[in-house]
């Protein structure tokens, strides 16, 4: 190795290096090359080649040449750039976007390729001078030369064919990918690692001409109709999603799509859902359903798109539902009112149904439309026309569904229409108001009974669900207190029948707090109801010496046996019916008055029961003068005439207490109110009355009080030393325990 002959600086480089390497690289590049060549120099020729260079660098000072082989390896990259890349490059602009981005592909190969073997050739200088000076690596000089002496130069003219071509592609022209993709590949690696070349010189001109070109577009389109639009605009970001999967860098999709959602979505988005034939207010009304999701789809995309599109369906469904309630008025107007309208509820059932399906569909079950939904039906549901609210409505079709010969229905059938009318009775305001109606409802079905267990708990479970165990409570006692009666009713009939008494008798004991207030007549009863009676309390007060027993005639029923001319009937009738029958009996005939004393019964009970037996379908008794109407003068007596096809009758009754009781509803609202308020200021102590009033109206559920009236029940426990106002800010609330 001492005597290792030191070579010379030109010697090496130009004996050796250029004439056997660099020369024959760019010779065999100059010439077509096949594709997919790549051992451009065979094992001996590239050993003596590399072992030249290595000695070059390894050579004592001042023999070691390893700054000047840098250096001259750049040198020659730069020559060859200038020589020949160039030269050939710079007269393809004119020729059209694919001979300039054909050109520059092959030449880019090309560097890639002298790249590679300089490497190889110089891979001593990489390992050792290029670490130790930390400099470039030579296949960073080598894509920086590219850089600076041809991408530079030229990336102007290639960015515009570029564009061109994808134009041309979104113009329906077939283009070559392969070509764009391998000239984004360029773009990609003068970034260094990075991706700033491609998005500064390729990226940021794309989206703006991509702008323009949508812009185009949208002016285009926007005469279409609104579902042509947007099965355009949903093609076009396809399209362009699909096109930066085959050609073009992965970061782009989101700006280039936001860059079409602005131009083709968010400028016309007004103008496409207001459009009067096929807007949104259209799709809804024709249900185009596969229309609905689309724009649901585009709009989504937006940051705000959906709100406009949720206004308008609230909008449009709380209309349809207003539609309903105007049908509701109209007959109204022409007929009596009752508080029993089921094509009203069914309608409104049927339109929530319907538009629950689209919001869960059509929308995705997105909260916006969720929302949507519920303030519509909030506005529709509370509002109220002729004598009957809402409320009431609907508790008298759940007693239609529930109650036996109503609506003629299987087990599922009657879930299914429950599981609905609660949906309709979550958007009630007032559900303390539809409480109070379903319980007096509940008790008659009951007490008549005249449903199915399993059903009255299935719905009770289902309010109980929507409103907590508070809100059911009374109609669960309800229910307690006939299954527990169950055993007390057989020891009483077993006690009757040791009496001997020729009555099939019975009595439900129910708990004061849990049922109704009914009125409580004191009527004089026939002898043998009396004698029952009688048996009842002194065994009950036998076994339950605290309880305090009160009749309710009103609610009670009997089946009396009548003969009228050679035909039996059982005729099933209310308590009343009963004692006012048994005093006709026999063919006795009765004033009014005289009946009125006999019976101890006042008019507003004793008309009314008259009225059902004379006046209604089953005339079983005969009034004097004949007429729709019971007077203090008629007279009255057993209808000797009387027939019906029927062996046993029911002889209805019009209900002789309301359907609920509005004062008491008030009432416990007044308790709920007062509740909310201590509950609230035990907790906090001290409280502003803004802060309390909307804490309060936040705890309240079941109904929603006016302010005034949570003011006044302020006042009044103010009164009652419950609350105090601050001394120094009279606005300010504290708590005494």
């Amino acid at each position: 190795m001492a005597n290792a002959k030191v070579i010379p600086l030109e010697e090496g480089w130009n004996e050796e290096i250029k004439a056997k390497a660099l020369d024959k690289l760019q010779n065999i590049l100059n010439e077509d090359m096949q594709t997919g060549q790549t051992n451009l120099f065979g094992p001996k020729e590239y050993v003596q080649i590399y072992t030249t260079c290595y000695d070059m660098c390894t050579q004592r000072s001042p023999y070691n040449w390893s700054r000047e082989l840098y250096q001259r390896h750049g040198e020659t990259i730069e020559q060859y750039l200038n020589d020949y890349v160039l030269p050939a490059l710079k007269d393809k602009p004119r020729q059209g976007p694919n001979i300039l981005l054909t050109e520059l592909q092959h030449r880019w190969k090309n560097h890639q390729i002298m790249n590679k073997w300089l490497k190889k050739f110089f891979t001593y200088l990489d390992r050792y001078y290029v670490k130790h000076h930390s400099l470039p690596t030579l296949s960073q000089a080598g894509l920086r030369c590219f850089r600076s002496h041809v991408y530079d130069v030229m990336k102007a003219d290639t960015t515009q064919a570029i564009l061109s071509l994808i134009n041309d592609e979104r113009e329906g022209k077939i283009i070559d990918k392969t070509l764009v993709k391998s000239i984004v590949e360029l773009y990609e690696s003068m970034g260094m690692g990075s991706l700033e070349a491609y998005t500064a010189d390729l990226e940021q001109p794309l989206l703006e001409s991509t702008r323009e070109h949508y812009a185009r577009k949208r002016e285009e389109w926007i005469n279409d109709s609104t579902p042509d639009y947007m099965i355009k605009a949903e093609g076009a970001l396809r399209e362009e999603s699909d096109r930066v999967a085959e050609y073009l860098n992965s970061s782009s999709e989101s700006k280039i799509l936001k860059v079409l959602e602005e131009e083709i979505l968010e400028r016309v988005e007004m103008v496409l859902l207001e459009k009067e034939t096929s807007g949104c207010r259209a799709l809804l009304q024709n249900d185009k359903s596969e229309d609905l999701n689309r724009m649901f789809r585009l709009f989504q995309r937006l940051e705000n798109g959906l709100v406009p599109i949720a206004s308008i369906v609230e909008t449009f469904i709380t209309e349809v539902g207003m539609e309903e309630v105007q049908r509701r008025q109209a007959r109204v107007d022409g007929e009596k009112d009752k508080n029993d309208d089921p094509s009203f509820i069914k309608a409104l059932i049927g339109l929530h149904d319907k538009y629950l399906a689209v919001v869960k569909n059509d929308f995705a079950g997105h909260s916006l439309f969720q929302k949507a939904l519920k303030n519509a039906f909030v506005e529709v549901m509370n509002t109220n026309v002729g004598q009957f609210t809402n409320a009431e409505l609907m508790s008298t079709y759940c007693d239609r569904i529930l109650k036996s010969g109503g609506e003629k229905l299987s087990e599922a059938e009657i879930e299914e229409s429950l599981d609905k009318i609660v949906q309709l009775f979550t958007y009630l305001t007032d559900k303390d108001m539809f409480a109070e109606i379903y319980r007096n409802q509940l008790a008659k079905r009951l007490l008549a009974s005249r449903s199915s267990e399993d059903a009255e708990k299935l719905m009770i479970a289902k309010l109980k669900v929507q409103c907590g165990t508070q809100f059911t409570s009374k109609m669960e006692g309800m229910l307690s207190d006939l299954a527990v009666g169950g055993q007390q009713r057989q020891e009483f009939e077993q006690r009757i029948r040791q009496e001997k008494i020729p009555l099939d008798f019975s009595v439900l004991v129910l708990t004061t707090g849990f049922w109704p207030s009914y009125k409580s007549p004191e009527v004089t009863l026939t002898d043998q109801m009396q004698r029952c009676m009688n048996i009842f309390r002194d065994w009950h007060d036998q076994k339950h010496q605290k309880r305090k027993l009160q009749w309710i005639m009103t609610q009670g029923n009997a089946t009396v046996r009548g003969t009228f001319g050679k035909k039996t009937y059982e005729l099933m009738v209310v308590t009343l019916q009963a004692v006012v029958l048994d005093a006709l009996n026999d063919g006795v005939t009765l004033g009014y008055e005289e009946l009125a004393q006999r019976l101890n019964l006042e008019g507003d009970m004793l008309k009314p029961t008259l009225h059902s037996l004379s006046c209604g379908k089953f005339k079983v008794i005969t009034k004097t003068p004949a007429g729709n109407k019971i007077n203090n003068t008629d007279t009255f007596t057993a209808n000797a005439k009387f027939t019906s096809n029927m062996r046993k009758v029911r002889i209805p009754m019009a209900s002789l207490d309301s359907s609920f009781s509005a004062k008491k509803v008030e009432e416990d609202r007044t308790i709920a109110i007062e509740a909310a308020i201590v509950r609230i200021m035990k907790a906090r102590k001290t409280l502003q009355h803004q802060q309390l009033l909307s804490e309060v109206l936040a705890q309240l559920s079941f109904f929603n009080p006016n302010p005034r009236v949570v003011k006044k029940r302020i006042e009044a426990l103010i009164d009652r030393e419950y609350l105090e106002r601050s001394a120094e800010n009279t606005g300010v609330y504290n708590y005494l325990a």
